[in-house]
């Protein structure tokens, strides 16, 4: 596999902190699953393309599955990359007893804004109302440790000061609140695809 540039190498851990999975194939190896609603095909096909050294020939398959409550039926888009020793290694670093955590040396990781845009766009928000304007990041059900981790890095890799919060049944959330927000999203404008922007625009009445 051809090496990856910082960017890249950003990109993937953001997606790995978003809605991507390493599953491990072998011992050594593993391959990054991503897979989003059918409506985000081409934010998922945007993805792929940001690391063709992963994803080049891979095709984007289409999957329904069965809600377990409401019984509805929902369509959704993955695409599977090629497996290498390096998403092995990441799986070992992200993964280190077979559950997702967020390392104490994700900075290392996580050097370009492009990591922190991909983030934001699987798994965080801009609230446009005064009472609780800024950006927010759902982290799930991880422990305060990883929480704590996620903070310190986008605080000394991108100067951002954020705060968490514990939102009880959806797990803590990383906040940069008011001018914190707009900091965030200046620094990752440039790279959200046009089809994602609606993420990142004033909601209009």
């Amino acid at each position: 596999m051809k090496v990856l540039t910082k960017a890249q190498k950003s990109a993937l851990a953001g997606m790995i902190l978003g809605d991507g999975c390493l599953q491990p194939v072998g011992k050594r190896t593993a391959r990054l699953r991503l897979e989003h609603s059918e409506k985000q095909r081409e934010y998922l096909k945007w993805k792929a393309s940001l690391i063709p050294q992963l994803f080049e020939g891979r095709k984007v398959s289409k999957l329904k599955r069965i809600h377990p409550k409401n019984k509805k039926v929902y369509s959704y888009a993955r695409i599977q990359s090629h497996s290498s020793p390096y998403l092995g290694k990441l799986r070992r670093i992200f993964y280190p007893k077979g559950k997702k955590v967020i390392p104490a040396n994700l900075a290392r990781y996580l050097r370009h804004p492009l990591g922190l845009a991909i983030w934001f766009l699987d798994d965080g928000y801009f609230s446009w109302q005064e009472k609780d304007r800024g950006v927010y990041i759902y982290l799930g059900k991880i422990d305060k440790t990883s929480a704590l981790n996620a903070q310190r890095a986008i605080k000394e890799r991108f100067a951002l000061e954020g705060k968490i919060l514990d939102k009880k049944e959806k797990g803590l959330v990383l906040c940069y609140p008011w001018k914190e927000g707009e900091k965030f999203l200046e620094l990752i404008k440039e790279f959200v695809p046009k089809n994602m922007e609606y993420k990142i625009s004033p909601k209009t009445p």
